[in-house]
């Protein structure tokens, strides 16, 4: 059965949209099953992996308002093996048509329920709010990616998003963990950057991620091509950290299971 995972921060530019699209390529190029949830009405997820967002017929808000089938919104990518439900604009409007819902805080779940024995692995990725969608993603996951950038303010507001997973999994999901916090942006040159890592490793401990995503040009240059970095320079800094992560990720999993 498949895990999923949520990676959440309400604090925007953090790098939640490229490791979702970094770590999901790479998983997929360590032959997982993949795919990609794009729970943020921005839709730079579905764009950073080839798909015109412009020409959508069916995308997640469809199916979360129940307008269609789930499977109906699944498209391929480039790499073998990820596939990923697209987001649109008008995902923005589906918190509100969702309030009249019965037990709204779970539709994400019940879509996924079925696709879970298909992939290997689910990422979601969520938009930068605690919004009714964010909720839904946290309910629907097995575990949350949190990613914290190396720059001066870092922490601020996850003590926010922890309460939140706190009263998420003590109501909704009470098999909700924490799959990590992930360094993104990190630059070893900087001070702060050294003080945010150590920061992070002082309060968190073991569950800061030992991969490190460093600050990279291919890594940013990327989604602009509609393609993750492994695709436009394997050989890159962004590409080697992103299957680390990978590496990290399914050996952490493997480990747990009986």
């Amino acid at each position: 059965m498949g895990k999923i995972i949520a990676l959440a921060n309400q604090k925007g530019g953090v790098g939640k949209t490229t490791t979702t699209i970094n770590l999901a390529a790479s998983l997929a190029t360590l032959e997982k099953t993949v795919l990609v949830i794009d729970a943020d009405p921005q839709a730079n997820a579905s764009s950073g992996l080839g798909v015109d967002i412009h020409d959508l017929e069916c995308s997640l808000y469809e199916s979360l308002i129940g307008e269609s089938d789930i499977r109906e919104a699944i498209y391929t990518t480039d790499i073998e093996g990820l596939d990923i439900i697209p987001s649109h604009i008008d995902l923005v409007g589906a918190e509100i048509e969702m309030l009249n819902i019965e037990n709204r805080e779970k539709v994400v779940s019940r879509l996924l329920a079925p696709l879970r024995e298909e992939y290997d692995y689910i990422l979601i990725d969520c938009s930068p709010s605690l919004g009714l969608i964010t909720v839904n993603a946290l309910t629907a996951a097995d575990s949350v990616i949190i990613p914290v950038q190396c720059e001066y303010f870092a922490l601020e507001g996850i003590g926010k998003l922890l309460n939140t997973i706190k009263i998420i999994k003590s109501k909704l999901n009470p098999r909700l963990e924490i799959e990590g916090f992930l360094l993104t942006m990190y630059d070893s040159r900087l001070r702060l950057a050294n003080q945010i890592y150590d920061e992070v490793k002082r309060h968190f401990q073991e569950l800061v991620f030992k991969t490190v995503i460093q600050r990279n040009v291919k890594l940013s240059e990327s989604p602009s091509h509609g393609i993750p970095v492994i695709l436009y320079d394997a050989e890159s800094t962004g590409s080697k950290n992103h299957l680390a992560l990978a590496k990290e990720i399914i050996l952490k999993n493997e480990v747990k299971k009986p």
